[in-house]
Protein backbone atom coordinates (compact mmCIF):
# COMPACT_ATOMS: atom_id res chain seq x y z
CA UNK A 1 0.00 0.00 0.00
CA UNK A 2 2.69 2.41 0.67
CA UNK A 3 4.29 2.49 -2.54
CA UNK A 4 1.14 3.71 -4.02
CA UNK A 5 0.22 6.31 -1.70
CA UNK A 6 4.39 7.74 -1.76
CA UNK A 7 4.26 7.07 -5.48
CA UNK A 8 1.19 9.51 -5.89
CA UNK A 9 2.60 11.59 -3.67
CA UNK A 10 5.86 12.41 -5.69
CA UNK A 11 3.47 12.85 -8.79
CA UNK A 12 1.83 15.78 -7.15
CA UNK A 13 4.98 16.79 -6.28
CA UNK A 14 6.45 16.68 -9.58
CA UNK A 15 3.11 18.22 -11.18
CA UNK A 16 3.39 21.35 -8.29
CA UNK A 17 6.58 21.99 -9.71
CA UNK A 18 6.38 21.85 -13.33
CA UNK A 19 3.16 25.01 -12.79
CA UNK A 20 3.18 28.30 -13.84
CA UNK A 21 3.03 29.27 -10.50
CA UNK A 22 5.32 27.84 -8.90
CA UNK A 23 7.71 28.71 -12.00
CA UNK A 24 6.96 32.37 -11.29
CA UNK A 25 7.66 32.28 -7.76
CA UNK A 26 11.21 30.63 -8.16
CA UNK A 27 11.34 33.54 -10.67
CA UNK A 28 11.11 36.11 -7.71
CA UNK A 29 12.57 34.55 -5.22
CA UNK A 30 15.91 33.41 -6.97
CA UNK A 31 14.94 29.57 -6.38
CA UNK A 32 14.08 28.83 -10.04
CA UNK A 33 16.94 26.22 -10.26
CA UNK A 34 16.36 24.42 -6.87
CA UNK A 35 12.73 23.91 -7.83
CA UNK A 36 13.66 22.62 -11.26
CA UNK A 37 16.47 20.63 -9.87
CA UNK A 38 14.03 19.53 -6.86
CA UNK A 39 11.57 18.18 -9.60
CA UNK A 40 14.18 16.36 -11.25
CA UNK A 41 15.59 14.61 -8.38
CA UNK A 42 12.01 13.72 -7.40
CA UNK A 43 10.95 12.11 -11.04
CA UNK A 44 14.45 10.36 -10.55
CA UNK A 45 13.49 9.34 -7.02
CA UNK A 46 9.82 8.17 -8.55
CA UNK A 47 11.30 5.97 -11.44
CA UNK A 48 13.29 3.16 -8.79
CA UNK A 49 9.85 3.25 -6.19
CA UNK A 50 8.61 0.02 -7.86
CA UNK A 51 11.88 -1.77 -7.62
CA UNK A 52 12.22 -0.38 -4.05
CA UNK A 53 9.26 -1.62 -3.01
CA UNK A 54 9.87 -4.81 -4.02
CA UNK A 55 13.35 -5.09 -2.56
CA UNK A 56 12.11 -3.49 0.67
CA UNK A 57 10.77 -6.83 2.17
CA UNK A 58 14.44 -8.73 1.81
CA UNK A 59 16.81 -5.48 2.62
CA UNK A 60 16.25 -3.73 5.49
CA UNK A 61 18.56 -0.73 3.99
CA UNK A 62 15.81 -0.47 1.34
CA UNK A 63 13.32 -0.35 4.32
CA UNK A 64 15.42 2.58 5.87
CA UNK A 65 15.86 4.11 2.73
CA UNK A 66 12.34 4.32 1.63
CA UNK A 67 11.03 5.57 5.39
CA UNK A 68 13.52 8.37 4.96
CA UNK A 69 12.13 9.17 1.29
CA UNK A 70 8.68 9.08 2.90
CA UNK A 71 9.36 11.47 5.55
CA UNK A 72 11.23 13.76 3.18
CA UNK A 73 8.34 13.66 0.15
CA UNK A 74 5.25 14.42 2.29
CA UNK A 75 7.41 17.11 3.83
CA UNK A 76 8.85 18.50 0.67
CA UNK A 77 4.77 18.41 -0.24
CA UNK A 78 3.81 20.65 2.79
CA UNK A 79 6.08 23.41 1.87
CA UNK A 80 5.19 23.29 -1.63
CA UNK A 81 1.64 23.42 -0.04
CA UNK A 82 2.76 26.81 2.45
CA UNK A 83 4.08 28.21 -1.20
CA UNK A 84 0.74 27.79 -2.98
CA UNK A 85 -1.39 29.31 -0.13
CA UNK A 86 1.15 31.71 0.40
CA UNK A 87 0.47 32.83 -3.28
CA UNK A 88 -3.00 32.17 -3.12
CA UNK A 89 -3.77 34.81 -0.49
CA UNK A 90 -1.71 37.13 -2.02
CA UNK A 91 -4.33 36.70 -4.73
CA UNK A 92 -6.81 37.15 -2.63
CA UNK A 93 -5.92 40.05 -0.83
CA UNK A 94 -4.99 42.04 -3.88
CA UNK A 95 -8.31 41.65 -4.87
CA UNK A 96 -9.94 42.93 -1.89
CA UNK A 97 -10.31 46.59 -1.08
CA UNK A 98 -11.31 46.22 2.76
CA UNK A 99 -8.43 44.31 3.38
CA UNK A 100 -5.59 47.14 3.86
CA UNK A 101 -4.86 45.67 7.52
CA UNK A 102 -4.25 42.46 6.29
CA UNK A 103 -1.94 43.65 3.33
CA UNK A 104 0.58 45.77 6.20
CA UNK A 105 1.25 42.55 7.48
CA UNK A 106 2.19 41.05 4.23
CA UNK A 107 4.41 44.25 3.50
CA UNK A 108 7.31 44.66 1.29
CA UNK A 109 9.42 43.88 4.45
CA UNK A 110 7.86 41.19 5.61
CA UNK A 111 7.61 39.73 1.77
CA UNK A 112 11.28 40.03 1.97
CA UNK A 113 11.68 37.98 5.38
CA UNK A 114 9.19 35.38 4.19
CA UNK A 115 10.72 34.98 0.66
CA UNK A 116 14.20 34.72 2.12
CA UNK A 117 12.75 31.97 4.68
CA UNK A 118 11.33 30.52 2.31
CA UNK A 119 14.14 30.09 -0.26
CA UNK A 120 16.13 28.73 2.52
CA UNK A 121 13.99 26.02 2.74
CA UNK A 122 13.10 25.11 -0.33
CA UNK A 123 17.51 24.90 -1.16
CA UNK A 124 17.54 22.91 2.13
CA UNK A 125 14.80 20.72 0.78
CA UNK A 126 16.41 20.20 -2.44
CA UNK A 127 19.63 19.30 -0.67
CA UNK A 128 17.61 16.86 1.35
CA UNK A 129 16.28 15.13 -1.47
CA UNK A 130 19.67 15.12 -3.64
CA UNK A 131 21.07 13.31 -0.81
CA UNK A 132 18.29 10.57 -0.46
CA UNK A 133 18.36 10.24 -4.17
CA UNK A 134 22.26 9.82 -4.35
CA UNK A 135 22.23 7.08 -2.01
CA UNK A 136 20.08 5.06 -3.86
CA UNK A 137 22.76 4.06 -5.56
CA UNK A 138 24.21 1.93 -3.12
CA UNK A 139 21.12 -0.69 -3.60
CA UNK A 140 21.24 -0.85 -7.43
CA UNK A 141 17.79 0.26 -7.73
CA UNK A 142 16.20 -0.01 -11.13
CA UNK A 143 14.65 1.74 -12.82
CA UNK A 144 11.25 1.04 -14.31
CA UNK A 145 9.87 2.83 -17.03
CA UNK A 146 6.18 2.59 -16.46
CA UNK A 147 3.89 4.06 -14.16
CA UNK A 148 3.08 1.82 -10.90
CA UNK A 149 -0.75 1.83 -11.76
CA UNK A 150 0.23 0.38 -15.08
CA UNK A 151 2.81 -2.04 -12.81
CA UNK A 152 0.23 -2.96 -10.06
CA UNK A 153 -2.07 -4.63 -12.55
CA UNK A 154 -0.10 -7.16 -14.08
CA UNK A 155 -0.44 -9.68 -11.25
CA UNK A 156 0.97 -13.47 -11.05
CA UNK A 157 -2.25 -15.22 -10.27
CA UNK A 158 -2.07 -18.74 -11.07
CA UNK A 159 -4.02 -20.14 -14.06
CA UNK A 160 -7.56 -21.06 -13.31
CA UNK A 161 -9.52 -24.49 -14.63
CA UNK A 162 -12.36 -25.57 -15.50
CA UNK A 163 -12.61 -28.39 -13.03
CA UNK A 164 -13.63 -28.50 -9.22
CA UNK A 165 -14.77 -31.77 -7.78
CA UNK A 166 -18.68 -30.69 -6.13
CA UNK A 167 -18.31 -31.76 -2.83
CA UNK A 168 -15.76 -28.91 -2.47
CA UNK A 169 -18.70 -26.27 -3.33
CA UNK A 170 -21.32 -25.23 -0.19
CA UNK A 171 -23.79 -23.10 -0.28
CA UNK A 172 -24.09 -22.30 -4.48
CA UNK A 173 -26.69 -24.59 -5.20
CA UNK A 174 -29.50 -22.24 -5.88
CA UNK A 175 -26.29 -19.91 -7.62
CA UNK A 176 -25.83 -22.86 -10.06
CA UNK A 177 -29.36 -23.71 -11.41
CA UNK A 178 -29.75 -20.11 -11.64
CA UNK A 179 -26.30 -19.34 -14.13
CA UNK A 180 -27.95 -23.05 -15.76
CA UNK A 181 -31.15 -21.89 -16.39
CA UNK A 182 -29.75 -18.61 -18.42
CA UNK A 183 -27.06 -21.14 -20.22
CA UNK A 184 -30.23 -23.62 -21.57
CA UNK A 185 -32.46 -20.29 -22.64
CA UNK A 186 -32.47 -19.98 -26.49
CA UNK A 187 -34.60 -16.73 -26.38
CA UNK A 188 -32.12 -14.61 -27.42
CA UNK A 189 -31.88 -12.59 -30.68
CA UNK A 190 -27.91 -13.53 -31.53
CA UNK A 191 -26.66 -16.79 -31.61
CA UNK A 192 -24.22 -16.34 -29.12
CA UNK A 193 -25.33 -14.25 -25.86
CA UNK A 194 -22.94 -13.23 -22.98
CA UNK A 195 -23.67 -13.57 -19.59
CA UNK A 196 -21.34 -12.29 -16.61
CA UNK A 197 -21.13 -13.41 -13.13
CA UNK A 198 -19.96 -10.52 -11.11
CA UNK A 199 -18.52 -10.22 -6.95
CA UNK A 200 -15.60 -9.21 -5.34
CA UNK A 201 -12.37 -10.52 -4.92
CA UNK A 202 -13.02 -14.23 -3.04
CA UNK A 203 -16.65 -14.47 -3.34
CA UNK A 204 -16.35 -17.51 -5.68
CA UNK A 205 -17.15 -16.62 -9.30
CA UNK A 206 -14.40 -19.07 -10.15
CA UNK A 207 -15.82 -21.97 -8.24
CA UNK A 208 -19.27 -21.41 -9.64
CA UNK A 209 -18.03 -21.31 -13.06
CA UNK A 210 -16.25 -24.65 -12.68
CA UNK A 211 -19.35 -26.22 -10.76
CA UNK A 212 -21.99 -24.97 -13.61
CA UNK A 213 -19.30 -26.12 -16.40
CA UNK A 214 -18.90 -29.37 -14.91
CA UNK A 215 -22.82 -29.80 -14.36
CA UNK A 216 -23.98 -32.85 -16.79
CA UNK A 217 -27.08 -30.80 -18.12
CA UNK A 218 -24.42 -28.49 -19.38
CA UNK A 219 -21.83 -30.97 -20.42
CA UNK A 220 -24.90 -32.85 -22.74
CA UNK A 221 -25.96 -29.20 -24.35
CA UNK A 222 -22.97 -27.99 -25.69
CA UNK A 223 -21.14 -29.36 -28.17
CA UNK A 224 -17.80 -27.44 -27.18
CA UNK A 225 -16.90 -26.65 -24.13
CA UNK A 226 -13.83 -23.78 -23.59
CA UNK A 227 -12.02 -22.52 -20.35
CA UNK A 228 -10.34 -19.35 -20.37
CA UNK A 229 -8.53 -17.51 -17.69
CA UNK A 230 -7.81 -14.09 -18.95
CA UNK A 231 -6.38 -12.24 -15.85
CA UNK A 232 -5.42 -8.84 -16.42
CA UNK A 233 -3.97 -8.60 -19.84
CA UNK A 234 -6.43 -8.71 -22.07
CA UNK A 235 -4.31 -9.61 -25.25
CA UNK A 236 -7.07 -10.70 -27.96
CA UNK A 237 -4.35 -13.02 -29.82
CA UNK A 238 -3.16 -14.88 -26.67
CA UNK A 239 -6.99 -15.27 -25.85
CA UNK A 240 -7.84 -16.87 -29.17
CA UNK A 241 -4.37 -18.82 -28.68
CA UNK A 242 -5.81 -20.08 -25.83
CA UNK A 243 -9.57 -21.04 -26.88
CA UNK A 244 -8.35 -23.11 -30.11
CA UNK A 245 -5.46 -24.46 -27.85
CA UNK A 246 -8.78 -25.81 -25.22
CA UNK A 247 -10.59 -27.06 -28.31
CA UNK A 248 -7.42 -29.20 -29.95
CA UNK A 249 -5.57 -29.66 -27.06
CA UNK A 250 -2.54 -28.51 -28.60
CA UNK A 251 -1.64 -24.77 -29.00
CA UNK A 252 -1.19 -23.01 -31.65
CA UNK A 253 2.66 -21.59 -31.98
CA UNK A 254 4.45 -18.79 -34.23
CA UNK A 255 1.01 -18.00 -35.75
CA UNK A 256 0.11 -14.16 -36.68
CA UNK A 257 -3.40 -13.12 -35.97
CA UNK A 258 -4.85 -13.25 -39.15
CA UNK A 259 -4.20 -17.34 -39.80
CA UNK A 260 -5.03 -17.27 -35.48
CA UNK A 261 -8.82 -15.96 -36.44
CA UNK A 262 -9.94 -18.12 -39.14
CA UNK A 263 -8.84 -21.29 -37.22
CA UNK A 264 -10.81 -19.68 -34.80
CA UNK A 265 -13.71 -19.19 -37.15
CA UNK A 266 -12.88 -22.65 -38.31
CA UNK A 267 -12.94 -24.12 -35.25
CA UNK A 268 -17.00 -22.76 -33.85
CA UNK A 269 -18.28 -22.55 -37.13
CA UNK A 270 -21.81 -23.50 -36.50
CA UNK A 271 -21.09 -25.29 -33.64
CA UNK A 272 -22.94 -24.79 -30.23
CA UNK A 273 -20.14 -24.00 -27.66
CA UNK A 274 -19.88 -22.92 -24.31
CA UNK A 275 -17.15 -20.35 -23.48
CA UNK A 276 -15.75 -19.11 -20.09
CA UNK A 277 -14.19 -16.18 -19.55
CA UNK A 278 -12.66 -16.04 -15.71
CA UNK A 279 -11.45 -13.26 -14.46
CA UNK A 280 -11.97 -10.55 -17.21
CA UNK A 281 -10.73 -6.54 -16.32
CA UNK A 282 -10.77 -5.41 -19.47
CA UNK A 283 -12.97 -2.48 -19.12
CA UNK A 284 -12.14 -1.19 -23.04
CA UNK A 285 -15.38 -1.47 -25.15
CA UNK A 286 -13.14 -1.23 -28.40
CA UNK A 287 -10.87 -4.14 -27.05
CA UNK A 288 -14.27 -6.36 -26.17
CA UNK A 289 -15.95 -5.68 -29.35
CA UNK A 290 -12.96 -6.66 -31.46
CA UNK A 291 -12.43 -10.15 -29.66
CA UNK A 292 -16.70 -10.39 -29.87
CA UNK A 293 -16.57 -10.09 -33.55
CA UNK A 294 -14.40 -13.20 -33.51
CA UNK A 295 -16.71 -15.28 -31.25
CA UNK A 296 -20.00 -14.09 -33.22
CA UNK A 297 -20.09 -17.80 -35.67
CA UNK A 298 -21.63 -20.30 -33.36
CA UNK A 299 -24.45 -21.97 -33.70
CA UNK A 300 -27.70 -20.95 -32.07
CA UNK A 301 -27.84 -21.28 -28.32
CA UNK A 302 -24.11 -20.75 -27.83
CA UNK A 303 -23.01 -18.75 -24.64
CA UNK A 304 -20.05 -17.00 -23.19
CA UNK A 305 -19.61 -17.13 -19.44
CA UNK A 306 -17.84 -13.92 -17.91
CA UNK A 307 -16.41 -14.01 -14.48
CA UNK A 308 -14.94 -10.25 -13.25
CA UNK A 309 -14.95 -8.03 -10.15
CA UNK A 310 -16.50 -5.17 -11.73
CA UNK A 311 -19.51 -3.88 -13.06
CA UNK A 312 -18.15 -1.79 -15.87
CA UNK A 313 -17.08 -4.94 -17.43
CA UNK A 314 -20.61 -6.48 -17.14
CA UNK A 315 -21.83 -3.57 -18.93
CA UNK A 316 -19.60 -3.57 -21.59
CA UNK A 317 -19.95 -7.60 -22.27
CA UNK A 318 -23.10 -8.94 -21.52
CA UNK A 319 -25.98 -8.87 -23.72
CA UNK A 320 -28.29 -10.05 -20.24
CA UNK A 321 -28.54 -8.57 -17.51
CA UNK A 322 -25.31 -9.42 -15.29
CA UNK A 323 -25.37 -11.92 -12.52
CA UNK A 324 -24.51 -10.68 -9.03
CA UNK A 325 -23.13 -13.06 -6.90
CA UNK A 326 -24.00 -12.85 -3.09
CA UNK A 327 -22.05 -13.94 0.19
CA UNK A 328 -23.17 -17.13 1.71
CA UNK A 329 -25.44 -17.17 4.38
CA UNK A 330 -24.10 -17.41 7.85
CA UNK A 331 -25.25 -21.60 8.08
CA UNK A 332 -23.27 -21.97 4.92
CA UNK A 333 -20.47 -20.13 6.12
CA UNK A 334 -20.28 -22.09 9.46
CA UNK A 335 -20.35 -25.43 7.39
CA UNK A 336 -17.44 -24.42 4.86
CA UNK A 337 -15.46 -23.10 8.25
CA UNK A 338 -15.93 -26.41 9.76
CA UNK A 339 -14.92 -28.44 6.60
CA UNK A 340 -11.65 -26.48 6.62
CA UNK A 341 -10.98 -26.51 10.30
CA UNK A 342 -11.67 -29.79 11.48
CA UNK A 343 -10.70 -33.40 10.26
CA UNK A 344 -12.83 -34.98 7.82
CA UNK A 345 -15.61 -36.98 9.67
CA UNK A 346 -15.08 -35.30 12.83
CA UNK A 347 -18.65 -35.45 14.47
CA UNK A 348 -17.93 -33.98 17.99
CA UNK A 349 -17.10 -30.58 17.89
CA UNK A 350 -16.75 -28.64 21.48
CA UNK A 351 -19.82 -25.41 22.07
CA UNK A 352 -17.13 -23.50 22.87
CA UNK A 353 -15.19 -23.62 19.71
CA UNK A 354 -18.37 -23.80 17.55
CA UNK A 355 -19.39 -20.11 19.06
CA UNK A 356 -15.78 -18.67 18.29
CA UNK A 357 -15.98 -19.97 15.16
CA UNK A 358 -19.72 -18.70 14.54
CA UNK A 359 -18.24 -15.15 15.37
CA UNK A 360 -15.40 -15.93 12.80
CA UNK A 361 -17.91 -16.78 10.10
CA UNK A 362 -19.55 -13.04 10.90
CA UNK A 363 -16.43 -11.38 10.31
CA UNK A 364 -15.70 -13.08 7.15
CA UNK A 365 -19.29 -12.02 6.13
CA UNK A 366 -19.60 -14.64 3.49
CA UNK A 367 -16.93 -14.68 1.73
CA UNK A 368 -15.33 -18.04 1.03
CA UNK A 369 -11.87 -17.69 0.20
CA UNK A 370 -11.81 -15.95 3.72
CA UNK A 371 -13.37 -18.44 5.44
CA UNK A 372 -11.17 -21.31 3.91
CA UNK A 373 -8.00 -19.27 4.31
CA UNK A 374 -9.04 -18.90 8.03
CA UNK A 375 -10.16 -22.30 8.51
CA UNK A 376 -6.73 -23.72 7.08
CA UNK A 377 -5.42 -21.54 9.88
CA UNK A 378 -7.72 -22.86 12.65
CA UNK A 379 -7.28 -26.23 11.71
CA UNK A 380 -3.49 -26.36 13.68
CA UNK A 381 -5.11 -24.64 16.54
CA UNK A 382 -7.27 -27.00 18.80
CA UNK A 383 -7.72 -25.00 22.09
CA UNK A 384 -10.49 -22.12 22.47
CA UNK A 385 -7.79 -19.74 23.44
CA UNK A 386 -5.69 -20.20 19.78
CA UNK A 387 -9.18 -19.78 18.26
CA UNK A 388 -9.77 -16.51 20.44
CA UNK A 389 -6.55 -15.31 19.50
CA UNK A 390 -7.55 -15.84 15.68
CA UNK A 391 -11.16 -13.83 16.25
CA UNK A 392 -9.31 -10.91 17.85
CA UNK A 393 -6.72 -10.65 15.78
CA UNK A 394 -6.62 -8.53 12.22
CA UNK A 395 -6.59 -11.21 9.39
CA UNK A 396 -3.44 -8.71 7.94
CA UNK A 397 -1.84 -9.66 11.17
CA UNK A 398 -2.12 -13.82 10.61
CA UNK A 399 0.92 -14.74 8.91
CA UNK A 400 -0.15 -17.63 7.48
CA UNK A 401 -2.57 -15.44 5.48
CA UNK A 402 -0.63 -13.55 3.77
CA UNK A 403 -0.25 -16.30 0.99
CA UNK A 404 -4.09 -16.82 0.76
CA UNK A 405 -6.90 -14.18 0.96
CA UNK A 406 -4.61 -10.53 1.31
CA UNK A 407 -2.88 -11.17 -2.19
CA UNK A 408 -6.17 -11.70 -3.85
CA UNK A 409 -8.48 -9.04 -1.99
CA UNK A 410 -5.79 -6.32 -2.10
CA UNK A 411 -5.93 -6.70 -5.89
CA UNK A 412 -8.98 -4.38 -6.01
CA UNK A 413 -7.07 -1.85 -4.09
CA UNK A 414 -4.27 -2.37 -6.69
CA UNK A 415 -7.33 -0.74 -9.70
CA UNK A 416 -7.52 2.69 -7.16
CA UNK A 417 -5.68 5.44 -8.94
CA UNK A 418 -3.18 6.56 -6.60
CA UNK A 419 -5.17 9.80 -5.29
CA UNK A 420 -7.94 7.03 -4.03
CA UNK A 421 -5.67 4.77 -2.75
CA UNK A 422 -4.32 7.50 -0.83
CA UNK A 423 -7.65 8.09 0.48
CA UNK A 424 -8.23 4.42 1.23
CA UNK A 425 -5.61 4.25 3.23
CA UNK A 426 -6.54 7.33 5.29
CA UNK A 427 -9.16 5.19 6.52
CA UNK A 428 -7.07 2.87 8.87
CA UNK A 429 -6.63 5.78 11.04
CA UNK A 430 -10.00 4.81 12.62
CA UNK A 431 -10.20 2.37 14.79
CA UNK A 432 -11.40 -1.33 13.85
CA UNK A 433 -14.91 -1.71 13.54
CA UNK A 434 -15.00 2.24 14.06
CA UNK A 435 -18.95 3.23 11.97
CA UNK A 436 -17.26 5.78 9.91
CA UNK A 437 -19.49 8.30 8.92
CA UNK A 438 -19.45 9.18 5.40
CA UNK A 439 -19.50 13.09 5.47
CA UNK A 440 -17.31 13.47 8.18
CA UNK A 441 -14.62 11.06 6.15
CA UNK A 442 -15.31 13.41 3.09
CA UNK A 443 -14.65 16.41 4.81
CA UNK A 444 -11.26 15.12 7.06
CA UNK A 445 -10.35 14.34 3.85
CA UNK A 446 -10.78 17.18 1.43
CA UNK A 447 -9.10 18.91 5.02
Amino acid sequence: MADAILYGVAQKIIETLGSSTLKQIGSIWGVKDDLEKMKNTVSTIQAVLVDAEEQRFKNHQVKDWLMKLRDAVFDADDLLSEVSTHVLRQNVMGGDKMAKKVRIFFSSSNQLVFSLNMACKIKAMRERLNDISNDRDQFQLKLVGCPLETRVVTRGRDQTHSFVPDEEVIGREKDKQAIIDLLLDFDGEDNVSFISIVGIGGLGKTTLAQYVFNDKKVQTNFELKIWVCVSDVFDIKTIVEMIIGSTTSKKPENLDMDPLQNELRRTINQKKYLLVLDDVWNEDNENWYNLKRLLMGGAKGSKVVITTRTNMVAEITSTISPYFLKGLSRDQSWSLLKKMAFKKGQETINSNLEAIGMDIVEKCQGVPLAIRTIGKVLFFKKTEVEWSYIKNTKLTDVTQLKDGIMPVLKLSYNYLPSHLKCCFAYCSLFPKDYLIDKLTLIQLWIS
